[in-house]
């Protein structure tokens, strides 16, 4: 079962839930201002190839605007498909102006506050419960669209990462593929190539700022074909477009 947390659309249409004096708004509170020991750490180096010894510096991390809007291109192919597991995951940071890369190895991001989410292949992780010491957490909407979403629903519900058991058991995805199975995962489906969903997701930050996203693009070129059941530029896999603004 995937883990998705699924909310009403009804709830995406409502308008309250506000403070109703925002003349002495500052903004949001932080979630969290100090790490927290990431649980499963020896786990978590073994299952998902984790490297204390190495940065993604030559991993492209791009963004440009689109209106109201931030694309960002995110280069996660890991060097391939058959050496990714050699090499380490891309860390982004969200910030005002634009996502960030984070250059840090794996070890430290297990330790370091300094970045939202990872990503290797199709894999994308959050920084928070047990991929990261941060609290950063996510409410994924399969039956809405990034364009619906213009505000933060009332009663949303955020959650962190948590691929481990409270004994540290791995819980893969659905798929077969070994993946964790991570918050974000309804991002994509797997038949002959990764689709693209369109579910669109709202992150919640440390510092409390939600914004929201959705996975655009896996492959640099195809994934249209990709999606409708033909074939993308598996040369380019792994090649991230996201799109994404800030909501509060």
């Amino acid at each position: 079962m995937r883990n998705t947390v699924a909310l009403a659309l009804s709830l995406i249409a409502c308008n309250g839930g506000g403070d109703s004096d925002t003349s002495a708004d500052t903004g949001p509170q932080p979630v969290c201002t100090t790490p927290t020991t990431v649980p499963c750490e020896d786990d978590i180096f073994a299952d998902l190839s984790l490297h204390d010894d190495k940065v993604a510096t030559d991993a492209d991390v791009v963004t440009t605007t689109d209106g109201a809007d931030f694309v960002t291109t995110v280069d996660a192919d890991g060097g391939g498909y058959n050496v990714a597991a050699n090499n380490p995951w891309v860390y982004v940071k969200f910030t005002a102006t634009g996502a960030q890369r984070v250059d840090i190895d794996d070890q430290t991001a297990l330790e370091s506050m300094d970045w939202d989410i990872a990503a290797r292949r199709f894999g994308l992780r959050l920084n928070g419960g047990v991929s990261g010491p941060s609290c950063v957490g996510a409410a994924v909407f399969p039956e809405a669209t990034y364009e619906s979403i213009t505000e933060v629903p009332v009663g949303v519900e955020y959650v962190r990462e948590a691929f481990y058991s409270d004994s540290c058991a791995y819980i893969p995805d659905s798929f077969g593929l070994n993946s964790p199975q991570v918050v974000l995962s309804p991002w994509w489906s797997y038949e002959s190539c990764v689709k693209t969903t369109g579910h669109p997701a709202l992150l919640q930050l440390a510092d409390g700022h939600v914004i929201k996203f959705v996975v655009e693009e896996y492959y640099g070129t195809g994934q249209a074909e990709c999606n409708s059941g033909g074939a993308p530029d598996t040369d380019t896999s792994g090649h991230f477009t996201w799109r994404w603004a800030y909501v509060d």
